[in-house]
């Protein structure tokens, strides 16, 4: 016979405030299985837990229900609990009455009566709960980090102090990322390159540390501690053990007409190429859409001048299986197509650039060796139009609702080196609002306006078009109630920054879970804010949202102070709901093998012996140490022979009942 308890928690005034929590604990007594029903003002408190441990002991508890938050947050508090008075602590419920019940009711009879509801159904499943043991699976002692900016660089670099080995996986030539494109930083304007330099080099010379460059994840199977994945390493056409990095090739190469991506496509670059001077690994690279000696088998200049011998037009892609036992995502971001504002005539005027296109072209190693010129007739600009929240903040299908972030910080930042390096130049910033909610921000932005003379007009531009040899661009003053014509030399779009491509396909593989805006979403934004809700998977930078510098740095090195928590176990305790197989009921399908995102299933030939069922026959058999508990299986079989530990059918089928009760 079954002894349920039921622990009605108040959360304060969360639950409290909406729902009667002593009528609920009062409705619960009358329930068949219960012997002890009680509310608490916080049941997570160390007075509730041992209000808990107490009943479980007094009155002989099989099972315990607790009325509280959502099991996100305390069911692992309250397992525990359960598991040091002596119960299994599979043999505990959570009836989700907060974010169920009362932060969604208003009217307290109507909250409370659905909270006795929720209960009834989980007293209902714990009465058909069967006590379940976790097993244990071993940890493979390296890490895998998606990604070479400088959120994977820093992740790594953290994981490999600890003394764990951990691979880099970075689709481009060289790791780097998106702060290697940058000149200064904010909001100290320090050297970008003498911050980001040292770090690519630590990581290119730790023993600990592989860098897979100009590579790309292809599948991931497994599951955490044990994770396979095989990595498509690209063929570069030089070999890498061979080239010095000299350049001779890049500057004799004669199809040039292809277009630089670290500049942002603002100038050409060879077929074979260096992405840039400090570049890691110093390798060259050759384009194979480019290249004429690949494309018609003519020129081959580089391999004549190469004096390594590292040029090989035969090397092909090569496919590397390894296993790690954690993953860091830290694919990044790309700022937003600017040409979907077409208002801003940035796809008809070379002077309307972006800011990270404004941002080579203030560049020493940039397209102009640091002068900053008008793209289209190379002559210094004495005006300049700066322009914020383009992308961002937008209720059309054209942008994105979030904030960037990062946006009004690198526009003070631009606007003061361009008022320092140029003091003739007059720079105007049409904004929405100016947000510096960072250390020293808003010292910075106030730098910008007093100190530099930086002209701050709130409103928004509506139209920018060409006027002669001239940029017109016409917005509003909101402060002066005012419209404006302005005419400049160049227009600069603060664009917004979005996850970088890669982000869904990698999600994909990683079965982690996405936002609508294609960032990853974190297992809980507050208490689990670098993990991933998928086990052993793990959130570095701005693949998670967007972030400046700092905060990246700091989310790096604490989704690697995760890594490291986990690498330094030789066991995991596996998760015990997993889902198993009625051979009996098994017709031998396929489907759930075909629909199981971590492989677990498997089919053999067994021989069965039933009531009805007599014989061998192929059935399907569950890996324990591989299934992740999703429930794919259970409700793709068609004869229902595939069930799931903890969340069974007759379970599911129980609180189904009790609702209709």
């Amino acid at each position: 016979m079954q002894r349920i308890g039921v622990f009605v928690c108040w959360c304060g005034s969360n639950i409290a405030a909406t729902v009667d929590v002593q009528a609920v604990a009062e409705a619960m007594k009358r329930e068949p299985g219960v012997v002890y029903a009680a509310n608490y003002q916080y049941m997570c408190s160390e007075g509730g837990q041992k209000l808990i441990s107490d009943a479980i002991h007094e009155y002989n508890l099989t099972g315990v229900v607790i009325c509280s938050c959502s099991p996100r947050m305390h069911e692992a508090t309250f397992r525990k609990t359960a598991q040091r008075a002596g119960l299994n602590p599979y043999m505990v419920e959570i009836a989700n009455i907060r974010e169920h019940c009362s932060w969604i009711h208003k009217d307290k009879a109507e909250a409370t009566e659905k909270a006795i509801i929720l209960a009834r159904t989980a007293v209902a499943k714990v009465q058909l709960n069967a006590p379940l043991t976790p097993g244990e699976s071993p940890v493979t002692k390296r890490a895998l980090v998606i990604g070479g900016g400088i959120a994977g660089i820093q992740t790594a670099l953290d994981i490999a102090d600890a003394g764990f080995e951990v691979d880099i996986v970075e689709k481009t030539p060289t790791i780097g990322g998106r702060m290697a494109q940058l000149d200064k930083t904010f909001p100290t304007l320090d050297c970008a390159a003498c911050i980001l330099t040292p770090k690519m080099v630590d990581a290119a010379q730790n023993e600990k540390i592989d860098l897979l460059t100009y590579s790309e994840v292809e599948s991931v199977s497994g599951f955490v501690g044990n994770f396979t994945v095989k990595i498509r390493k690209k063929a570069r056409y030089v070999d890498s053990t061979k080239c010095t990095g000299c350049g001779a090739c890049t500057e004799k190469c004669p199809s040039r007409k292809g277009l630089n991506e670290f500049n942002m496509g603002l100038n050409t670059r060879g077929a074979i190429y260096i992405p840039f001077a400090q570049a890691i690994p110093n390798v060259a690279t050759i384009d194979p859409t480019q290249c004429l000696k690949l494309k018609s088998g003519k020129c081959g200049l580089c391999e004549k001048i190469c004096s390594a011998k590292a040029i090989d037009y035969t090397q092909k892609d090569e496919i590397i299986e390894r296993q790690y036992g954690a993953i860091v995502a830290a694919t990044g971001f790309k700022p937003i197509d600017a040409s979907k504002y077409d208002e801003y005539g940035y796809s008809d005027n070379p002077d309307v650039v972006t800011s990270l296109e404004f941002e080579r072209l203030m560049n020493a190693a940039g397209p102009n060796k640091g002068v900053l010129l008008r793209p289209s007739d190379k002559q210094h600009p004495h005006d300049i139009v700066f322009i914020q929240c383009v992308g961002s903040r937008c209720d059309d299908h054209r942008g994105k609702s979030y904030c960037s972030k990062i946006c009004c910080m690198y526009t003070a930042k631009h606007a003061m080196l361009v008022r320092e390096k140029y003091p003739d130049t007059n720079v105007h910033v049409f904004y929405i609002d100016v947000r510096t909610p960072g250390k020293n921000f808003d010292e910075f932005y106030r730098r910008a306006v007093e100190q530099y003379g930086v002209e701050y007009i709130k409103g928004m531009v509506g139209k920018v078009w060409k006027n002669g040899d001239k940029l017109m661009v016409q917005g509003s003053d909101l402060l002066n109630g005012e419209q404006l014509l302005l005419e400049t030399d160049m227009v600069v779009l603060a664009t917004a920054i979005e996850p970088d491509p890669s982000a869904r396909s990698v999600a994909t593989m990683l079965t982690a879970s996405m936002d609508t805006n294609d960032f990853f979403t974190e297992a809980h934004a507050k208490l689990r804010p670098v993990e991933s809700p998928t086990a052993g998977v793990f959130l570095s930078g701005t693949c998670q949202g967007p972030k400046d510098v700092p905060e990246t740095v700091a989310q790096a090195s604490a989704a690697a102070s995760k890594v490291i928590g986990l690498l330094s176990k030789d066991k995991m305790i596996t998760n015990p709901c997993v889902a198993q197989s009625n051979e009996l009921l098994c017709n031998g399908c396929s489907t759930c093998e075909r629909v199981c995102p971590y492989g677990a299933i498997t089919y053999v030939d067994k021989e069965v012996r039933g009531p009805e069922v007599r014989g061998v026959k192929r059935v399907a058999q569950v890996n324990p140490a591989v299934c992740q508990g999703c429930g794919a299986c259970t409700v793709s079989c068609p004869s229902g022979a595939m069930d799931l530990k903890g969340f069974t059918n007759r379970e599911i089928m129980a609180e189904v009942d009790a609702i209709c009760k």
